[in-house]
């Protein structure tokens, strides 16, 4: 009786190791530390053990599968490659990975398209490679990769040569002789006048030419200079008489410019009477010009000037008409005088002798 416990105590040993093994030397995720103890723990696989698993025929696809590098930092980014190599006819699909996780610990960060390594004949080398990171430490391990393979009649599942085994470094941190903090609150940078004083300088700027452009309105309207003092207008007569002699000076007809010198001239008149006579002599014509004079007291030889005037004026602005330098020069002078003779008298106020009533 005791020896029939003792068999079936020895059996339930044998049957308990037999089921731990696997997951002692394998399976995803190897927590010992060191390169040296990862011999014998990378036979685990995607989706579990492999007892099937069979070395590639002749013929058969290869499938390599690495990490590039194999030992990083936790929190880092690496690479998996998968090269594929078949003949050109040959179909080998690779797992999809939907959910954006290879494994419990892998995530991808990147899936890149995949590429032609090279072109031998009826051989072609591809890869298809994966932006990786991790957060956990230790020695990590997915064992062999796994493809599907189609040719023909044909349908089988082939492995990588090499199991997959990722090392994963952390950081050491001393907890005797370093203090952790708590989290320190927001700090609150100084303002600096360089991070507003564009903006302030340029809307400075912009009310200054407001003001500016409101007061040149405001000056013209009241025909004020830009430093607000009445402008100075001379009379209509001064201001016909410097303008004659602005365009007498000009050398107008010299230069066989007739037509600019005789519209000169009229334009001239016009603006005084215009001033003078308070007539629209500006869009008059000289008939026009000469019948609204008729009420007022022009004296005769005057007028009969600016009738001259205005009548060889129109021969040269519409017939084309060249008139002689004497003839040019005497408009000129007749111009002048009609301005000095029509000017309003200015009445002077007679100086009070100092001490009268």
């Amino acid at each position: 009786m005791k020896g029939g416990r003792i068999l079936t105590y020895t059996l339930l040993l044998i049957a308990a190791l037999w089921f731990a093994v696997p997951f002692i030397e394998g399976g995803w995720r190897v927590t010992a530390q060191g390169r040296q103890e990862a011999d014998g723990q990378n036979d685990g696989l995607i989706y579990g053990d492999n007892p099937n698993r069979r070395e590639p025929r002749e013929g058969d696809p290869v499938l390599e599968a690495r990490f590039f590098p194999d030992t990083v930092m936790i929190g880092d980014t690496f690479r998996l490659n998968i090269d594929v190599t078949r003949d050109i006819v040959q179909v080998v699909g690779l797992p999809e990975f939907e959910d954006g996780m290879i494994g419990d610990f892998f995530e991808i960060v990147t899936e890149h398209p995949e590429d032609t390594l090279s072109l031998e004949g009826r051989r072609i080398r591809l890869r298809k490679s994966y932006t990786l990171q991790t957060f956990e430490d230790g020695i990590l391990s997915i064992g062999w990769f796994p493809a599907i393979y189609l040719d023909k009649n044909i349908r089988d599942t082939i492995w990588s040569v090499d199991s997959l085994v990722l090392y994963v470094n952390t950081f050491e941190i001393d907890t005797l002789n370093q203090t952790i903090h708590d989290i320190r609150g927001i700090r609150r940078a100084p303002v600096k006048f360089g991070e507003f004083g564009g903006y302030t300088l340029g809307g400075l700027l912009l009310l200054a030419l407001i003001a500016v452009a409101v007061w040149y309105y405001i000056a013209r309207r009241r025909n004020l200079t830009m430093l607000g003092r009445p402008k100075v207008v001379d009379p209509p007569h001064v201001a016909a008489i410097k303008a004659l002699e602005v365009l007498h000076n000009q050398k107008l007809w010299q230069n066989n410019r007739h037509k600019q010198y005789y519209t000169g001239i009229t334009d001239i008149l016009r603006e005084y009477l215009e001033q003078r006579y308070c007539v629209s002599a500006m869009e008059m014509t000289s008939d026009e010009i000469l019948d609204s004079l008729q009420g007022f007291e022009v004296p005769g030889k005057i007028y009969g000037d600016l009738t001259e005037i205005l009548r060889t004026a129109d021969l040269v602005k519409f017939a084309k008409y060249v008139p002689d330098p004497e003839t040019n020069e005497t408009v000129y002078t007749q111009a002048y005088y009609f301005v000095e003779e029509t000017k309003p008298f200015e009445i002077e106020k007679p100086e009070t002798e100092e001490g009268s009533i």
